[in-house]
């Protein structure tokens, strides 16, 4: 199984080695923002008011997802964020402040 440090290495060996290195944080947000909003309007597409014709819709929430995740560990190699810490306390935070909240 791929962990989230070896997506890290791999996009940071990609953007270093390819894609002309990091952007600038905000250009990075703004592209994370714009990933964000493409997932949005799929899911609008699939279970919103807003209809299409049927289609690959789960295919292109899947790439859209990915693409919102790839924007994501940019932002944390620039800023030099380990994403398995950072999700691992995410979750613990969760765990501990909800663990009564949804329950009857």
């Amino acid at each position: 199984m791929t962990s989230l440090q070896d997506f890290q290495e791999r996009v940071d060996k990609w953007i270093s080695e390819i894609g002309g290195g990091y952007w600038s944080p905000l250009a990075m947000l703004a592209a994370l923002v714009e990933e964000v909003g493409e997932v949005a309007r799929i899911i609008n597409y699939i279970e919103g008011e807003k209809k299409r014709k049927e289609g690959e819709e789960i295919e292109e929430l899947s790439v859209e997802l990915g693409d919102v995740i790839f924007a994501t560990i940019c932002i944390a190699n620039y800023f030099n964020i380990n994403l398995e810490d950072a999700i691992n306390k995410t979750i613990t935070k969760y765990e501990e402040r909800d663990v009564k909240r949804f329950k009857d």
